[in-house]
């Protein structure tokens, strides 16, 4: 999507009428706390169920229009000051060939996940651009910046590198990310080498979702509390910086506001 062609996308955007998050997220004063809820499109919603019987998840995920249905939900029953698009941090590893499937009652699971270096090869497809193979995301988010006609602002969201890289190795959820971590010490050059490209995979991922018209940013590190205060210092802080950085200078550049 060419900076044009974007700039004039956000000026048909309808108006925002409750901007309460945005106010609370730049420090200035608020009237009140702002309110949305992790995981608040999902399954303890009888509506969502519904779709999710007709439907698997990334199937939910993979179409716009039931991906921004899915989103609305949860605005129709409670008041929330933001939505989130319904997605998943799991989509990068998807985007970049891994091959995820969302089993019944156990998480995720990858086909074939990274166990030594030589397997990242085969693994990833370094040449996979997020703007091509992630665009299902990217129009969600533009029909559902829409379809809230301004009600509140639209969060999007992507894993980060260190929590990524961890699913990748383990090849599901983990309550000690044993495997992954022993990544950390017995190969410490591959792995600075695979958070780095995550990293950028990630800053672009990001832009892109503000192109199309997500006005707040999360970032999930949800695995670095596995972490020894080190770890963290080497393996996620200096990558997280990196993001905060490299999202807000890519925007800057290509005069985005944000």
């Amino acid at each position: 999507m060419s900076d044009s062609t974007v700039k004039q996308n956000q000026d048909e955007f309808p108006s925002l009428k409750n901007n309460l998050i945005l106010r609370a997220c730049r420090g200035e004063p608020v009237e009140r706390v702002p309110i949305w809820i992790m995981r608040q499109a999902g399954r303890y919603l009888p509506e969502y169920l519904s779709i999710r019987s007709q439907n698997s998840f990334f199937d939910v995920c993979r179409t716009p229009s039931i991906c921004c249905e899915v989103t609305l939900q949860p605005l129709r029953r409670f008041d929330l000051d933001a939505a989130i698009i319904f997605s998943d941090i799991l989509v990068v590893p998807q985007a970049l060939g891994m091959q995820v499937d969302m089993i019944a009652k156990e998480g995720p699971r990858f086909a074939h996940p990274i166990n030594v270096p030589a397997d990242i090869k085969t693994a990833i497809d370094r040449t996979k651009q997020a703007s091509v193979e992630l665009k299902y995301v990217y129009d969600a988010i533009t029909l559902t910046r829409h379809a809230l006609d301004g009600r509140c602002p639209l969060i999007g969201f992507s894993g980060a590198p260190w929590t990524l890289m961890s699913y990748m190795i383990e090849g599901k959820g983990s309550e000690t990310h044993s495997k992954a971590k022993k990544w950390l010490y017995t190969y410490v050059e591959e792995s600075h080498d695979l958070l780095q490209f995550l990293t950028h995979f990630i800053i672009n991922h990001l832009v892109e979702q503000v192109c199309a018209g997500a006005q707040l940013l999360q970032l999930f590190e949800s695995h670095c509390g596995c972490l020894s205060h080190d770890l963290f210092v080497r393996f996620s802080l200096p990558y997280l910086r990196q993001i905060a950085k490299g999202v807000r200078d890519m925007l800057t550049r290509r005069q985005i506001p944000f």
